[in-house]
């Protein structure tokens, strides 16, 4: 409101009403009285209503007790429940209990040495699991297993907690290799136990975490209380306590309250759930857990628009920008992340199950029709995927298993759907290969 009063009771002003009459004189202070008695009023209007989206926000703001917790979704969706707990999603973190530590403890199976003097041993102790750092035989750290990140298609990375903070534990397990492995990025000398995990880390591992950190602390702290783990149906339907309670006390309502279906979102939302997380490297303009399903990621994250070359895009971490810059995607007006994957279902692996969601689109009614169809009979129903998806190197997820002198890149499933030739002879000749079956 400062410059509009230094304007009303400006010198120019003053001049102004001294060189007219006393009509004039009036006309102008009535003219002035009513502009500035709008302009108060615009200016208490203006507050009110920065009160009230302030309000607004402030409701919207998601904490630890909007949560009801996925098992509470099984009194009334158990199908769908008993599928999910067995998904890559529901499962990339768990607690570091036994049943969900992929390597071994086993003397001879459990040590990853580095050529420096330094080892990292896997050991059962004191009730728990650890990684104990040994120099020339001598113990000099030990952490214990608190965290399992990743559901272990690729490999899996481990978290111990130090009070508040979480830190990343240098030996991780890499499933190709069937081993332990150097966790990815981290150095071999001097062997680390330092690397601390982010709220960004968090936010696409956990369904939701609790930061208790100052914004300007360098290093972020949570409260391990309020902690939910894995991607889990909160994630992608909204916190469900208030739901919960309703359904519990209304039993007989069949329209479901206080919850999103993302089945009724429009394309865009659609593709911001998933890109939240497959998007890639965007970056937060507010914390991190503000974005919930159904918002605009425009809104919490800064992202980079430009079009760049599919050859430039690592296949972790950005499915999204990948499948954008296929001409499947480009050419539709409703194709998303779900027009392929069912969420609530563990369907990796399954080719065929996805070759026949390829053929919804790409048959004879629709068009266009691979071109090996009629060479290949029945078997072009079978695999799509190796032939236009193909297994390609991770530039971002590597590691190095005992032994070897350069890390082994992962072997992430690439969403640029096109014609790959190599992989396609590839295909073909191995099919050739294959015994015939009987009559």
């Amino acid at each position: 409101m400062q410059p509009f009063f230094s304007i009303l009771v400006s010198p120019a002003f003053a001049i102004s009403f001294n060189c007219h009459g006393m009509k004039n004189r009036r006309r102008v202070h009535n003219t002035t009285v009513a502009i500035f008695a709008i302009l108060l009023s615009v200016f208490f209007l203006t507050e009110c209503i920065d009160k009230t989206e302030t309000k607004k926000e402030e409701k919207r703001k998601v904490t630890a007790g909007d949560f009801a917790g996925s098992a509470s979704c099984m009194n009334c969706h158990k199908k769908i429940y008993d599928t999910h707990v067995l998904t890559p999603h529901y499962n990339t973190t768990r607690p570091a209990l036994e049943k969900n530590i992929m390597g071994s403890f086993e003397p001879g199976k459990n040590l990853f040495n580095y050529d420096s003097g330094m080892a990292v041993k896997m050991e059962k102790r004191n009730g728990g699991f650890y990684q104990v750092g040994y120099y020339f035989g001598v113990e000099k750290i030990a952490q214990r297993f608190d965290i399992v990140v990743g559901s272990g298609a690729k490999g899996q990375t481990y978290i111990y907690r130090d009070d508040n903070y979480l830190v990343q534990l240098p030996v991780s397990y890499f499933t190709a290799a069937r081993q332990w492995a150097n966790s990815p990025q981290y150095p071999t000398y001097p062997v680390l136990f330092n690397r601390p995990i982010t709220s960004r880390c968090l936010e696409c591992h956990t369904t939701y975490a609790s930061k208790i950190s100052s914004p300007k602390s360098q290093f972020e702290q949570f409260d391990s209380t309020s902690f939910i783990y894995g991607v889990d149906c909160e994630k992608c339907h909204g916190p469900a306590a208030n739901h919960v309670a309703f359904q519990t006390q209304n039993p007989k309502e069949t329209k479901a309250k206080y919850i999103t279906n993302p089945a009724n979102f429009t394309r865009s939302q659609k593709l911001d759930l998933c890109a939240l997380c497959h998007g890639g490297p965007i970056q937060k303009t507010k914390p991190s857990f503000s974005f919930t399903t159904g918002n605009r990621l425009e809104d919490y994250f800064k992202i980079d628009t430009a079009v760049v070359s599919p050859d430039s895009i690592d296949v972790h971490g950005n499915q999204y920008g990948l499948l954008r810059n296929s001409k499947c995607f480009r050419m539709s007006n409703t194709m998303t992340c779900i027009t392929c994957h069912n969420s609530h279902e563990n369907e990796r692996g399954k080719l065929e199950l996805f070759s026949q969601r390829c053929m919804t689109c790409h048959n004879t009614d629709h068009g266009p029709i691979c071109k090996l169809t009629s060479s290949m009979g029945s078997e072009i129903n079978n695999n799509c995927i190796n032939c236009h998806m193909p297994r390609s190197q991770s530039k971002f997820i590597t590691e190095l298993v005992k032994g070897d002198k350069k890390p082994t890149a992962a072997m992430i499933r690439s969403h640029y759907i096109t014609i790959y030739p190599k992989e396609t002879k590839a295909f073909i000749d191995n099919l050739g290969k294959q015994p015939k079956s009987k009559p």
